[in-house]
């Protein structure tokens, strides 16, 4: 189970963080994702992390403005969004899988446990 917080309503320019706390798996075992959906669009990759931490994939659109994270040892991963813009707005879920082919990260057909999805919106 993947449980969700964070999200919010925020101004252009500004920042969030969102969290992912996993119980039920043993955590160290999966790879974690972020993807986003707006109304009416398809669901799209964010960001993802490998078990180990020590490797990071990103969405163009994303680069240099958000960050994820995990720690292990909380079973817990983050997403840290710099700079957001009204094109961020969107619900982000969070994603787990136990494919450690990197190449396999960017669709969401490849995860196995979501979370409930929160709400992101940027606007003034």
């Amino acid at each position: 189970q993947l449980v969700q917080s964070g999200g919010g309503l925020v101004q252009p320019g500004g920042s969030l963080r969102l969290s992912c706390a996993a119980s039920g798996l043993t955590f160290i075992n999966y790879a974690v994702a972020w993807f986003r959906q707006a109304p009416g669009k398809e669901r799209q990759f964010v960001a993802a992390i490998n078990w180990s931490g020590r490797s990071t994939y990103y969405a163009d659109s994303v680069q240099g403005r958000f960050t994820i994270a995990r720690d292990n040892e909380k079973n817990t991963a983050l997403l840290r969004m710099n700079n957001l813009d009204p094109g961020d707005t969107a619900v982000y879920y969070c994603a787990a899988t136990n494919y450690f082919d990197s190449s396999l990260y960017r669709s969401a057909d490849n995860f196995q446990h979501w979370g409930q999805g929160t709400q992101v919106t940027v606007s003034p």
